[in-house]
This record gives structure tokens, C-alpha cells and sequence, in this order.
């Protein structure tokens, strides 16, 4: 086991034989640390957390500090991050609250870039890219392969579904569909993420159907429940429609349009 004679590791604390804690880390009550993780230095691991395989932590990040919740009365929550991260210098991320269901839970094969804060009871899923200084409010849920630019603010609740991609130092204060591109201060909605798609190998012709789904959805005026009606009839076809679908029945701020 690699600890480092500086680090100061609470007795109730496993951390696993391949871990690697390094100079002045802090790991605090009822932690685990998993397989091949590495805290490189000055890292601060609070109770009740719990960090996956192959993780790697960077100086002077906290995870798994108490919530930012004036309701907060220091009840037992926790923290779970999954396996394959890379968390940043001076990231934070915070335990669940009472109101949330005592959990905040990152994915796997997420970045996670400089002074990145995800609050309390927030649900991040895998192969997310999170930039500089972007701040995740409560209770938000962030979907798999979301990119979110630099300086970007996400509202309490607000959900970014998959494969969207949110412009650096935006405001986020409604939901995000999956697929889409959205930028601004108020934010609106610029299309599709078709690069983004091009780049994971999709079809030509995925992309195109993806295409249609989007005027369905953002540009032929119709009501929530036949925008759903019309796109479950594509689903066979192309079952990545059901995204859109989703992000329509899901959304309970509205989207961003």
C-alpha cells in the first residue's frame, strides 16, 4: 500500500492495497478507495465516500465535503464516484442532502477540468466533459457524453441529456435535449451536436433521421403529447430517437429552446 507518511487516513477508512494516497492527502470516515485510484497531493476525501478503480485526483481537490444546504443538519449522506475518472485541481464535489435521497453519484470515464463543482444530491453519468470552472447547482443530472463548456452555471434541477453540448460560459436555468447544442446567457438551443456525432462514427443517415426528429421537436409547433406521438412511431427504425422522447417526458423545467 502506497501512503505517503504525511497523509493522515481515518481508521475506518479501506483503502485498497493498490491505491495511492499521496503527500498531505486527508481521507475521512467510513471512505473507500478503490482499486489503482491516485490522490495525488493535498487531496481531501470527506466520510461517507466512495471512489472506484482507477481514478485519479489531482492537488488541492475536496470530495466528499457537507452540502452546501442551509437545510443540511448534519445528517449521514454520502458520495459515490465510479471508476475511470479524472478529477481536476481545486474540483468539488459534495454529499447528498435528506431532501435528495442522501446521495450524489458521479459515473464512470468522466474529466472533470479545473475548480469543477458538483453539488449536492447532483447524478452525473459516464464519458462526460466537464470544463474549467464549471459549477453544477443541486439536484441536477447530468445524462452520458455531455460536453459543458468552461465558466458554464447550471440551474438546481436543471437535467443535460445525452450527447448534448453546452457552449463555454453559458447559463443553464432549463432542461437540455439530448442531442442538441445550446449556447447564451439566457441560453437557447443552435441545433444539433452533429459534429459530435460525426465524431463517434454515427451514420449518415442516423445523423439525418436525428436531423428530421429535431425539426419535430423544435420547429413544427406542435403539442408536447403528438411531438411524442409522431417520434414513437420512428423508434423502430431509428432507436436513438427515443432519446428525444425521453427528454420531453423527463423534462420538468422545460426545455431550452
Amino acid at each position: 500500500m502506497n501512503i505517503h507518511p504525511t497523509a493522515i487516513i481515518d481508521p475506518s477508512a479501506v483503502i485498497h492495497p493498490t491505491a495511492v494516497i499521496g503527500a498531505y492527502c486527508i481521507v475521512g470516515k467510513n471512505t473507500v478507495i478503490g482499486e489503482d485510484t491516485i490522490l495525488k497531493s493535498h487531496v481531501i476525501v470527506g466520510d461517507n465516500t466512495t471512489i472506484g478503480k482507477r481514478n485519479t485526483i489531482f492537488q488541492f481537490a475536496s470530495i466528499g465535503e457537507i452540502p452546501q444546504d442551509l437545510k443540511f443538519k448534519g445528517e449521514t449522506t454520502y458520495l459515490e464516484v465510479g471508476d475511470d475518472n479524472t478529477i481536476r485541481e481545486s474540483c468539488t464535489f459534495h454529499r447528498g442532502t435528506a431532501d435528495g435521497g442522501n446521495l450524489t453519484k458521479i459515473g464512470n470515464h468522466n474529466l472533470f477540468m479545473v475548480n469543477t463543482h458538483i453539488a449536492h444530491d447532483c447524478m452525473v453519468g459516464d464519458h462526460n466533459v466537464l470544463a474549467n470552472n464549471v459549477g453544477v447547482a443541486g439536484h441536477a443530472h447530468i445524462g452520458n457524453y455531455v460536453i459543458v463548456g468552461g465558466q458554464t452555471g447550471v440551474h438546481q434541477f436543471c437535467r443535460i441529456d445525452d450527447y448534448a453540448m453546452i457552449g463555454g460560459a453559458s447559463l443553464i436555468l432549463k432542461d437540455v435535449c439530448a442531442f442538441t447544442t445550446v449556447s447564451g446567457n439566457p441560453s437557447t438551443v443552435h441545433g444539433l451536436n452533429k459534429e459530435g456525432m460525426r465524431r463517434k462514427g454515427w451514420s449518415k443517415e442516423t445523423i439525418e433521421t436525428l436531423d428530421r426528429a429535431y425539426d419535430v421537436m423544435f420547429r413544427s409547433g406542435k403539442i408536447k403529447a403528438d411531438v411524442i406521438a409522431e417520434l414513437s412511431t420512428w423508434v423502430a427504425d431509428e432507436p436513438k430517437v427515443a432519446l428525444f422522447i425521453e427528454s420531453l417526458q423527463n423534462s420538468k423545467r422545460g426545455l431550452i429552446r
